[in-house]
């Protein structure tokens, strides 16, 4: 594969373009659904490309290919130097990198059990009986069950001087059970996004204990057909991990990438409120909120080695005792707000599309409270968990999230279920409601595989951690009876 970097370096070089950087990309995925015991999709695919990207007259030129040739990566050099050439005759402002060393590295995922080596047979046969124990009660309709697998075997070499390997591996899987009659609702496990989703093999599966949480799962949804509706008002809500993760997603992740902040990113749910002058002055949330971005935490969709502008992966607080601290940035915005080095956030969705901003992996750091405890100190309120719907405006700032669960919380004790539950906020109001978050007994990432952004659309992963946490005097309510479409 140096061979084919090689070609592309210096047929850039050649043609007067000041950076250049190649990714060739092998990936291997499969992806297994089942609904009402029988096959809903089986696929295995595996492509192979690579994308270059050059810096010319201080524009960008990007072109791929699916045809790895030295003819092809010299063809392709070439299209993506005309490209840059062309977008800088009409350019307002030159791309400039900030600085990163050079480096030679290998990285892998680790795992302990290399999913592509369980077969299919086997994989089946665990959510047919899963399924089995779903539709034991002629209420649940429809059972569904899906496993994900995805290895992707990178090589990415610049013009600064820096040859990566990586070998990245996530596996994910989930179940749900619909209910029919007073009402239709649906319960998933362990999350609402088609499940778990990590960087780590087979073993993930098998952790989830499917069959242990059929029954369970089962149970709910029919439990929350007759269920009361949520009573509206103000209460104090606690959310669980499962709906906690995407509240941060929203509400913290998007708002704070870079390109959104300025305002170059708008075609994925807007832009952002959080912008610059805000930075290290702006109260985001109440003393106890910390959230820290980390590529580097074990198990997480976004850890990575590397980035896409070959800077290695970081961590660092994105709001530190409440303040905004930090952004998602890259090699060619982290000069606007006078940082010297990328947090390396540059990913792209596979060979052939250019690499943007995303968040990775990012979470709220834990707190001292035990679950019960926080329970039995909540007069009244509601917990909510596992996420339904979700609506956000075009800065990032008022919100509604519905939830697939809920119990009331009256005098300290957890009673009856709620069905179509939801809350809704304005971001910092939101964050600064908090006053307390369990422990990390409690904590636990939360894999967002469908993130969208961009224009055309792409495609990231990452995680969320967090323990359940409380939020004072939220309006609440009746939610939506459907799941939102689209992306995250």
């Amino acid at each position: 594969m140096k061979t084919y970097t090689e070609i592309a370096l210096n047929t850039a070089k050649m043609l007067g373009a000041s950076y250049c950087d190649i990714r060739i990309i092998l990936t291997n995925n499969e992806s297994i659904t089942t609904r009402n015991g029988e096959i809903g999709s089986l696929d295995r695919v595996e492509t192979i490309g690579f994308g270059v990207r050059v810096i010319v007259n201080g524009a960008w030129g990007f072109a791929s290919s699916s045809i790895l040739t030295k003819e092809s990566v010299e063809d392709t050099t070439k299209k993506a130097v005309e490209i840059g050439k062309a977008g800088s005759t009409v350019l307002r402002n030159r791309v400039t990198l900030t600085d990163e060393p050079a480096y030679n590295d290998k990285w892998t995922t680790p795992y302990l059990i290399d999913p592509f080596k369980i077969s299919i047979k086997d994989k089946l046969g665990l959510l047919y009986a899963a399924d089995e124990i779903l539709r034991k009660d002629n209420r649940i309709k429809v059972a569904m069950g899906n496993m994900d697998f995805v290895r992707e075997h990178q090589w990415f070499a610049n013009t600064d001087g820096s040859f990566i390997e990586q070998v990245l591996l996530r596996s994910g899987a989930g179940i749900s059970a619909t209910a029919v009659g007073e009402d239709v609702q649906i319960r998933s496990y362990p999350t609402s996004f088609g499940g778990q989703y990590m960087s780590l093999g087979y073993e993930m599966v098998e952790s989830l204990r499917f069959l242990e949480n059929a029954e369970r799962v089962r149970d709910e949804a029919i439990a929350l057909t007759t269920a009361d509706e949520c009573p509206p008002g103000k209460r104090d809500v606690i959310l669980g991990t499962g709906q906690l993760g995407l509240q941060i997603h929203e509400s913290v992740g998007h708002a704070t990438e870079l390109d959104r902040v300025l305002g170059m990113e708008a075609n994925y749910a807007g832009t952002s409120f959080a912008t610059t002058e805000k930075l290290h002055n702006f109260q985001y949330g109440s003393e106890i909120v910390n959230l820290v971005a980390d590529s580097t935490v074990p198990t997480g969709l976004a850890t990575i080695g590397y980035d896409d502008d070959g800077v290695r992966a970081q961590r660092w607080h994105i709001v530190k005792n409440g303040i905004l601290n930090g952004y998602h940035t890259n090699r060619e915005l982290a000069h606007v707000i006078n940082e010297n080095r990328s947090k390396g956030c540059n990913r792209a969705e596979g060979y052939y599309n250019i690499p943007i901003i995303r968040i990775t992996n990012l979470s709220l750091m834990p707190g001292t409270w035990d679950l019960d405890d926080l329970i039995g100190d909540t007069e009244d309120g509601i917990f909510m968990d596992t996420n339904r719907s979700w609506s956000i405006d075009q800065k990032r700032l008022n919100f509604q999230f519905g939830t697939e669960i809920a119990w009331e919380i009256k005098k300290g004790k957890k009673t009856r279920m709620l069905r179509n539950a939801n809350y809704q906020g304005i971001t910092p109001e939101f964050w600064n409601s908090c006053d307390a978050i369990c422990n990390e007994n409690y904590w636990e990432l939360i894999g967002v595989p469908n993130c969208g952004k961009g224009q055309p659309g792409q495609r990231a992963e990452m995680s969320h951690g967090c323990a359940p946490a409380r939020f004072r005097n939220i309006t609440v309510g009746v939610g939506h009876k459907g799941k939102s479409s689209g992306q995250v």
